[in-house]
């Protein structure tokens, strides 16, 4: 059976996500979340997505960059995945060499990778030279039946719950949180982000924030803390980024937020919801159990020093 690895095309899409759903179902994608990263990948990533063939079917995927807005230059990051069904016939291997092999031609250095955690795939990066550093931890919620909190009464004094949705005409202070917020985040990989150009390309624009669902809690007027809701149609709600500005932290503001969130979603038609945090991660783990969420998969970072 022949295995062949080439660019991505925009009519490849639906593959990519099935190929991605079945390898990763608690991640949260469509074609058209898929096609955007593609659109607002800045020129600096030197962005590179792959698709493998094998005998015509699409059945792996990897995206390729250099982590431009890292301190230090030459990190890098990819992630291969394959379908579990088509794993052990070279598509993974074929994938990470044409990913390395475009990272080390852009000046790469260190390449970070995420890798599911289970034992073939922890073995095949580990038989590739990729040494394990941190772990992160994804959690499911079954929001149809889950035993949310209610909405308080009255919240505390100056603060003020509102969506994503009132910030169209000016997302600028949701960026401003955001990039304090990111900057925070236990990581051995220092990926901010970007500009507020790029954020908006690849953060505000992209369709899967669901801008009607991701709550905002204002303090006094001024954005405090934040729970960004990605959805995809079909049911699924992801949490894509809750944190706090350092000014308001302690205040239970993130968790406030996220209960409005989660019962907005389930309001609006979501069945299940799925959360990430590094292992390191005490807070927003102690917060996603109180709310019930439960554990559900595992990946490990890698790195390697290509040369």
């Amino acid at each position: 059976m022949t295995v062949i690895v080439r660019e991505f095309l925009s009519e490849d899409a639906a593959a990519v996500v099935r190929v991605r759903r079945g390898a990763a179902p608690h991640t949260v994608t469509t074609p058209a979340s898929l096609l955007n990263e593609r659109r607002a990948a800045p020129p600096a990533r030197r962005s590179l997505m792959l698709v493998a063939e094998r005998d015509g079917e699409v059945v792996g995927y990897a995206d390729a960059g250099l982590a431009h807005e890292a301190p230090e230059p030459g990190q890098a990051f990819t992630t291969p995945v394959v379908a579990p069904a088509h794993r052990g016939h070279g598509v993974g291997r074929l994938l990470l060499r044409t990913a390395e092999e475009h990272l080390a031609a852009v000046g790469a250095r260190d390449v970070y990778t995420w890798v599911a955690g289970e034992p073939e795939c922890l073995r095949f990066a580990r038989a590739r030279g990729y040494l394990p550093s941190r772990t992160l931890r994804y959690q499911r919620l079954d929001l149809a039946a889950a035993d949310l909190p209610e909405r308080p009464a009255a919240l505390p004094p100056g603060v003020e719950l509102r969506t994503a949705a009132d910030f169209a005409d000016d997302p600028r202070p949701l960026f401003a949180a955001d990039a304090e917020v990111t900057a925070d985040e236990p990581t051995d990989l220092a990926i901010g982000v970007g500009d507020y150009d790029e954020w908006l390309a690849d953060t505000w624009e992209d369709p899967l924030l669901d801008r009607d669902l991701t709550v905002v809690a204002l303090v006094d007027g001024a954005v405090a803390a934040f729970s960004a809701a990605h959805t995809d149609g079909e049911g699924r709600y992801g949490s894509a980024m809750t944190g706090t500005v350092r000014a308001h932290r302690g205040r239970g503001l993130a968790t406030l937020a996220k209960a409005e969130s989660l019962r907005r979603a389930r309001a609006a038609g979501c069945v299940e919801a799925y959360t990430s945090n590094d292992s390191a991660n005490g807070p927003m783990l102690a917060i996603n159990r109180r709310f019930g969420y439960e554990p559900c998969a595992t990946e490990v970072r890698h790195v390697r020093t290509l040369g």
